[in-house]
């Protein structure tokens, strides 16, 4: 006994309408992507929520709905910025907040980089390295600010070497996974073009592992930020992490609203470089 065939047989014009819906559907996808991609449309749409935030704050305190010693209005966060401005005082907390930023980023970086490498590049340093990093990364960032003001005393250098403990694992973590999940069939590759220690390196492996310090660099910036209060806490009397904490002491919310705001948008400005570094890069490497 035979079983009878089941298939069902469509015609020529609905496969073809079939495949022209296909087409359409996935010429319309693609089309969304490019306009969402498009950098006038993600600067808009970046502003999109922020502006949402403001006027929902503004209605909050204009209404009555949150007191003002609790919210101030962003009309007087605005006003305690201009002062602080007029009297020089805003633009040297920012100075030194970004000097101590950029300075313990680059030092956390590059130490990082350094240790990925020994790390991922090398079975022994891996065994030698790996846990006691791992257990030093477990520690606190608070926790090293009674030994650092012993150490350093409460100059710039305990400061800046807080940020760069807070900028070192972020790299160092992110670009060892990535070199030690380089695909052995590359490396096999060019050692079979005879390129052995720095020239496999520079030719397979840093352009494999490029993305991956990038994306250490923008998580360690970011971490380096988070680290600048908790560095301005060592006897600090300048920076954005001293004015916040001043302003607590003194009640004044509003300067405090005008700190995290200011930390907010140096912290997106500098993502926003590293983001440029971060293509020209990947055009250069991969």
């Amino acid at each position: 006994m035979t079983i009878p065939d089941q298939r069902v047989v469509v015609p020529a014009d609905t496969r073809d309408a079939l495949d022209f819906a296909k087409g359409v559907r996935r010429s319309a996808e693609v089309g969304a992507r490019r306009v969402w991609d498009r950098p006038a449309v993600r600067i808009i749409g970046g502003f999109l929520l922020p502006v949402i935030i403001l006027i929902a704050w503004q209605v909050v305190t204009t209404t009555g709905m949150v007191p003002p010693y609790r919210l101030p209005a962003p009309g007087a966060v605005f006003t305690a910025g201009v002062e602080l401005a007029q009297r020089g005082e805003l633009w040297t907390h920012i100075a030194i907040s970004v000097q101590r930023v950029l300075l313990g980023f680059a030092i956390g970086s590059v130490i990082g980089l350094a240790a990925a490498g020994i790390v991922g590049l090398s079975r022994i340093g891996d065994v030698l390295l790996s846990p006691t990093l791992a257990a030093v990364r477990a520690v606190p960032s608070l926790a090293w600010v009674p030994l650092l003001i012993l150490w350093m005393q409460i100059g710039e250098e305990s400061k800046v070497t807080l940020i760069a403990i807070g900028a070192f694992f972020p790299v160092y973590t992110t670009v060892a996974s990535a070199l030690r999940h380089v695909d052995p069939q590359l490396v096999e590759a060019g050692r079979s073009f005879s390129l052995r220690g720095w020239s496999l390196f520079r030719t397979v492996q840093l352009p494999a592992v490029v993305p991956s310090v990038v994306a250490g660099l923008r998580l360690a910036l970011a971490q380096a930020w988070l680290f600048l209060v908790a560095a301005e806490l060592i006897a600090s009397s300048m920076g954005l992490g001293f004015l916040l904490t001043d302003s607590q002491n003194s009640g004044r919310v509003d300067r405090i609203l005008l700190s995290i705001v200011l930390l907010a948008v140096l912290g997106t400005v500098t993502n926003g470089i590293l983001a440029l570094v971060e293509k020209y890069l990947l055009r250069r490497w991969v």
